[in-house]
């Protein structure tokens, strides 16, 4: 027991002193470093539906989900570039938190469901799944940490209630794989956008 209370402890300290750095380091530098994790989210989410897209035929299965069938639709976001520019950033680190924190449940729901599913390349679709998750939660604990120095507003999260349906088949794992893309765009756009104006680049060059 007293050895387990140790290991404990060294493994919170670890975990302090991280987080001390982190916090130590230049909002420029920690934006940097988010913005990376989230290109590589979106280019996850990118070849896996493409991965999904190359064995599946298109007939039989639904056409990919409309902006509003997402669970993430109740969320208001600019809806480009030149939007986001002029949303204040505390607001825009906000947004992206928000989309990050909605995913949590239905990447749980994506991977559990894919170690069932009907694909050649079933384990590689598996792999990538836990990568996505991997990838989200550490941009997650990333940004929360942003959060703490860019004051309250940025640390307001909306709250985007993920409803489970009992039908999780191919089409399913495609809808969800289709919004997680899409909202995986949104939050890498706004981060860049933060970086952007961490770095003072000019709008248009961003």
């Amino acid at each position: 027991m007293a050895q387990r209370k140790t290991s404990g402890s060294k493994l919170f300290m670890t975990v302090l002193c991280v987080v001390t750095m982190c916090r130590a380091v230049p909002i420029s530098d920690l934006l940097e470093r988010a913005s990376q994790h989230s290109d590589k989210l979106h280019s996850l989410s990118t070849m896996l539906t493409q991965e999904l897209d190359s064995h599946f035929p298109p007939f039989g299965r639904v056409s990919m989900p409309r902006p509003s069938m997402c669970h993430t639709s109740a969320l208001q976001t600019p809806i480009d570039k030149e939007r986001a520019l002029q949303v204040p950033e505390s607001d825009l680190l906000s947004l992206a938190r928000s989309l990050l924190q909605a995913w949590s449940d239905p990447l749980v729901v994506l991977s559990s469901s894919a170690n069932s599913l009907p694909h050649p390349a079933q384990s590689s679709i598996s792999n990538k799944i836990q990568e996505i998750q991997e990838y989200s939660k550490n941009l997650k604990d990333g940004l929360d940490i942003l959060s703490s120095k860019m004051g309250p507003a940025a640390q307001t999260i909306t709250t985007l209630p993920y409803t489970e349906s009992n039908n999780i088949g191919q089409d399913k794992i495609t809808k969800l794989l289709s919004c997680f893309r899409r909202d995986s765009h949104k939050i890498d756009s706004f981060l860049k956008v933060l970086r952007c104006r961490a770095a003072k680049i000019e709008p248009e060059m961003c």
